[in-house]
């Protein structure tokens, strides 16, 4: 059986130390997942630094282990941030927790010319709740050491001025002449994916991002959904850069 992964705050863990899980996590752990005394878990402080041992004490709301191991997910040369237009439904949750699982940095909501969903400000503190809420499920999931980073939502104008900032920006367009393996991959830095809507992207959203620096590369021979578009690049992305990595 795969060993349990939950969340809570390490403050410089050491092999022998005690770390209690309370709160709603360890409430999770000791009642709904039923761990018990002798069990190996892990618990992860979602910033690169986790902790594994076996159960030393347990209750009705809590579960303690003795550190036995201190885990470390470096930083990555290479990281990934993933533009993610507004969808409908649960979609655009879907996308998260498939993007989470697969090992995204960095998730960033898109309000596009043509997504059918519109975030008010009320909407959107509760919408973003339920984004991080996604991403830390699947980061436990997935047994990652890193919760990646869901920012507030953006605008057109925002990503057009964070295209400079990152080393390469790819946008994701069926009409690509390109495919992602011919775009040439960095060996560190900020690789930023544009996922658009469901309606697709706008003539001026392609252009106004081209014209800050971004290159539309095609991932797939037919249409994909806006939910599994960013998934299918970030695995292509994530194969392509151990061949990059390993060649240099």
């Amino acid at each position: 059986m795969t060993e349990a992964l939950f969340l809570a705050d390490l403050h410089h863990p050491h092999v022998g130390d005690t770390v209690a899980l309370r709160g709603e996590e360890g409430r999770h752990a000791a009642a709904v997942r039923r761990i018990r005394v002798g069990e190996t878990i892990t618990i992860s402080d979602g910033a690169g630094t986790g902790v594994r041992g076996p159960v030393v004490e347990a209750d009705k709301a809590s579960v303690t282990i003795e550190v036995a191991e201190v885990l470390s997910a470096g930083v990555p040369d290479v990281r990934y941030h993933v533009v993610q237009a507004l969808a409908k439904g649960d979609r655009s949750e879907q996308a998260v927790e498939m993007l989470t699982e697969i090992g995204a940095d960095r998730i960033i909501p898109w309000q596009s010319s043509r997504s059918v969903v519109r975030w008010t400000h009320d909407r959107e503190e509760r919408q973003l709740g339920r984004w991080r809420s996604t991403a830390r499920e699947a980061t436990k999931q997935s047994r990652r050491l890193r919760v990646p980073i869901v920012t507030a939502a953006m605008r057109t104008r925002e990503l057009v001025e964070l295209i400079p900032q990152t080393t390469v920006a790819l946008i994701l367009h069926e009409s690509a002449a390109t495919t992602l393996s011919e775009v040439a991959l960095p060996t560190s830095g900020d690789v930023l994916v544009i996922v658009g809507p469901e309606g697709g992207l706008t003539d001026e959203e392609v252009e106004a991002f081209t014209h800050a620096g971004a290159h539309a590369v095609l991932v797939s021979d037919g249409v994909l959904r806006t939910s599994t578009a960013g998934v299918v690049a970030l695995a292509q992305l994530q194969a392509l850069q151990q061949r990059v990595s390993k060649a240099k």
